[in-house]
């Protein structure tokens, strides 16, 4: 096997495949080393191939014939294709051949990042599982518990849910997952972008040391990697590309926006994108002021680098940068060059650069060492064609990205928000909880639709419910300088070798709140992510009721006073 997910495998062109790789006429397949021959529809199993029949089936999509054989092998593997490729079905069919319907207990849990994502998986395995004795519940955030505790208790093989709303459950010793053989992440880089980190952690030590598990994502940045090492043992890499960027790529993005338009324009892709560190570079130092200016004024951990600061203020700066306290980077050409920052995830141009090779230069920030890296030009009609100028010059395949709107925007910060405000709650002792319920009526009542006022114009927000949305701003603002996916800023570890979290078990013994990620909260945000009322909320675990006696000085977990810590998340 190869040492580590960062080892790239060798280049199969899409010509050599085998015959049953429909489809694969203008996709890039790296494999394996000791990679697998493919697999058709007719070479399968027949319980898989009646799986297949109804789901409507009429051949295997490629990334399931190259996959499928690793998966029944029962081999740990990373699988890069684009969203909507098939994934689902390369994980699912391989559970027809490795579960028991006899046993009624967990045996595969696969970890989505959306309550969306979970109901469409869910969808699908009740589809391809018809008629086996295998069952899959969806559990997600936002509903209540009861539909989901019933499906539980009944005995299900398949869980697909998200990180949060899972280690409610865990903790609520609703969901024992001791039998668990398989393990998936599926899209993994969204998990990672909304903060699920923790949370991830947390529930690989209520699994078995010995399972199989499997990772799919569309790209596959160091967060990722990182992932890989601490859940995988020696994975393969199996990569689909189909003019998308993949393994140690740089994909070089556009954005074509009104000149006017571009402030909004960056900050609502900072919103989308997430990135876990970026440099926006400007033409001119009046720029870098100004949108450094806009960045801080937003909430963001920006600043400027720019030839009219000292050296002294620019080696700050920079410092800032590399011990990854400084998130946003915006800076002119001539400050940036020779700047060397670990784990930079992005790179935005505000405006195109004058000459070609400073466009080089730039990109040339991220995807260094091998890592996989995003260019996001912000571009008007002018602009534009002097970028594709520049991507003709250099052999660039340039890549059209939609603006995001505003609802893109809100959609992601929800759902970060989401489980930052769920986690928080989690990590409340049982006199905190009772603090919190105060505030659950006048959530209640600042959340209940209320008559339009006087003069109120069709569609604007009614002055309680924008009340509880300053809160929760409030909460956001509190975030946004916690950027990256994970507490250090160091590079991602190899993943070849055996990982540290296969300890399983063998850590419980410590305790689960040393790994807890959220300081207390209360007030209404609080109270907003509890599921309805504080009566329907069950009383927390005996064990967080005797640690909470250590505490009554008023010290935090560990001994200390109680503060802010990176982001934890349930859905």
């Amino acid at each position: 096997m190869p040492d580590s997910p960062s080892s790239l495998p060798e280049e199969v062109p899409a010509g050599s495949a085998p015959p049953a790789h429909d489809g694969l006429a203008d996709v890039s397949v790296s494999e394996p080393e000791n990679s697998l021959p493919g697999v058709a529809l007719a070479d399968l199993a027949p319980a898989l191939q009646a799986a297949c029949a109804r789901a409507g089936w009429q051949q295997l999509m490629p990334v399931q014939s190259l996959a499928l054989p690793y998966l029944l092998a029962g081999r740990d593997i990373m699988v890069q294709s684009r969203t909507g490729s098939g994934k689902t079905g390369c994980y699912l069919l391989p559970m027809l051949a490795a579960l028991s319907p006899e046993l009624r207990a967990p045996q595969a849990l696969v970890l989505v990042p959306t309550r969306e994502l979970a109901l469409q998986v869910e969808r699908e395995a009740a589809t391809l599982f018809a008629g086996t004795g295998i069952d899959v519940c969806a559990i997600y955030g936002g509903v209540g518990y009861k539909k989901q505790m019933d499906a539980l208790r009944a005995g299900v093989q398949v869980i697909v849910g998200t990180p949060g709303r899972v280690l409610d459950h865990l903790l609520r010793h609703t969901l024992d997952l001791g039998q668990v053989r398989l393990l998936v992440f599926d899209e993994a880089d969204r998990m990672l972008s909304i903060g699920f980190y923790p949370d991830m952690k947390e529930i690989q030590r209520y699994l078995p040391d010995r399972r199989h598990t499997c990772l799919f994502s569309a790209t596959y940045p160091p967060h990722v990697l990182r992932l890989a090492a601490e859940f995988m043992t020696e994975p393969d890499m199996l990569s689909l590309s189909r003019r998308e960027v993949h393994v140690a790529e740089v994909q070089h993005l556009f954005c074509e926006v009104k000149p006017m338009d571009k402030d909004r324009a960056l900050v609502r892709l900072l919103e989308t994108e997430n990135p876990a560190s970026a440099i926006i570079f400007c033409n001119t130092k009046a720029n870098v002021h100004y949108v450094a200016g806009v960045l801080q004024g937003f909430g963001y951990s920006a600043d400027g680098l720019s030839a009219d600061l000292t050296q002294s203020r620019r080696e700050a700066v920079l410092e800032k940068v590399r011990q990854g306290t400084l998130q946003y980077l915006v800076a002119t050409d001539v400050a940036a060059r020779g700047i060397d920052i670990p784990a930079l995830s992005h790179v935005f141009l505000y405006e195109p650069p004058e000459d070609h090779e400073s466009y080089i230069h730039r990109a040339g920030r991220t995807g260094r060492a091998g890592s996989a890296g995003t260019v996001i030009s912000l571009v008007d009609v002018m602009q534009r064609m002097e970028l594709e100028r520049i991507a003709r010059h250099y052999k660039i395949a340039l890549t059209e990205l939609a603006a995001p709107t505003d609802a893109d925007v809100a959609q992601a910060a929800s759902a970060r928000l989401m489980t930052v405000l769920e986690a928080r709650y989690r990590g409340l002792t049982g006199l905190e909880r009772m603090r919190v319920a105060r505030y659950a009526d006048l959530a209640r009542d600042l959340a209940r639709p209320q008559e339009p006022a006087p003069g109120q114009a069709e569609g604007e927000e009614n002055d309680n419910l924008l009340l509880l949305a300053m809160l929760l701003d409030a909460c956001h603002q509190e975030r946004l300088r916690e950027g990256r996916f994970f507490p250090d800023a160091g590079p991602a570890p190899e993943a070849g070798g055996t990982s540290g979290g296969r300890a399983g078990r063998g850590g419980r013994s410590r305790g689960r709140r040393g790994s807890r990620a959220e300081a207390p909260a209360s007030g209404p945000a609080a109270a907003q992510a509890t599921e309805g009322s504080a009566a329907e909320e069950r009383p927390a675990p005996r064990k967080r009721r005797r640690r909470s006696r250590g505490r009554r000085s008023g010290e935090g977990r560990d001994g200390a006073p109680a503060a802010a810590a990176p982001d934890a998340g349930g859905d």
